[in-house]
């Protein structure tokens, strides 16, 4: 299937790792660059990113950028999920630079096809050796990595599907180091040489996510993100927000994002 948008997904086999907040804050960071920007949420059983678009949606009184949003749940019957799933990328990637799929936090076979669209692949983590885990496996005694655990096994099969369909371009691998903590600097410093470590055995970048903070839970209720608080919002500003939003240009930044727009 031929694509014109350029595919973003948001991945990781393991829940709670922020992954539909983050896949809405680069949703409205694209659209407020100017791109046409649509959404597929294929977590069905979550399906945050859904209740989050439908939050936004009921907004009253300010107009606010949204995307072009599909559920496509999966159902007993994988043949006809992926058909759906297929029919909707293709409907949006012919009127969108930016098709954003959040996948569900478990091995599912529609999360392994959307998977192997992805032009710029997104895999929050939580700063955490359980969460590791999904990446790689790790001695304890030795705390050096010892193989790729069952997540990026999944990625690199599905970049060779990507290879194999004729994409254009090779697929970009982000792991962003979400829900970071001012505590515990010893784990901190562990993670971020196990992480160095495994980046350059497979093959991915590591970034800076979001840290964990209480406003993103406020915001999720609202349907807004950072880049809505102001006047209007009902949110007061604080030096909290201000730098969760430094956080999230940074991120930005560090993503290209404004690289996957189509030249002005």
């Amino acid at each position: 299937m031929g694509t014109e948008a350029r595919i973003i997904v948001v991945g990781n086999e393991k829940g709670g790792t922020g992954k539909s907040t983050v896949a809405m804050h680069l949703i409205v960071s694209l659209l407020g660059m100017g791109a046409r920007v649509a959404s597929i949420d294929l977590d069905a059983r979550q399906a945050t990113l859904s209740r989050y678009v439908e939050n936004r949606a009921r907004r009253q009184g300010r107009a606010l950028p949204m995307p072009e949003h599909v559920a496509v749940p999966p159902t007993a019957d994988v043949a006809a999920d992926e058909a759906r799933f297929l029919e909707s990328l293709q409907t949006l990637s012919a009127r969108h630079d930016v098709v954003l799929i959040d996948t569900p936090g478990s091995d599912q076979p529609l999360s392994r096809l959307g998977h192997s669209y992805a032009d710029l692949l997104i895999t929050p983590l939580n700063d955490s050796f359980i969460d590791l885990d999904v990446l790689a496996k790790v001695d304890p005694d030795s705390m050096k990595i010892t193989r790729p655990s069952h997540y990026a096994e999944m990625v690199w099969e599905s970049k060779k599907i990507r290879a194999l369909r004729g994409q254009r371009g090779g697929a970009d691998w982000f792991v962003l180091r979400n829900r970071l903590s001012t505590l515990d600097a010893r784990n901190k410093r562990e993670m971020e040489r196990l992480l160095g470590d495994l980046a350059r055995r497979i093959g991915f970048q590591c970034v800076g996510g979001l840290c964990e903070r209480v406003i993103y839970r406020e915001l999720f209720l609202e349907g807004l993100t950072l880049l809505d608080l102001g006047p209007g919002s009902g949110v007061e500003m604080s030096m909290s927000h201000v730098a969760a939003r430094q956080e999230l240009r940074r991120l930005v930044e560090a993503l290209g994002l404004a690289s996957l727009l189509p030249p002005t």
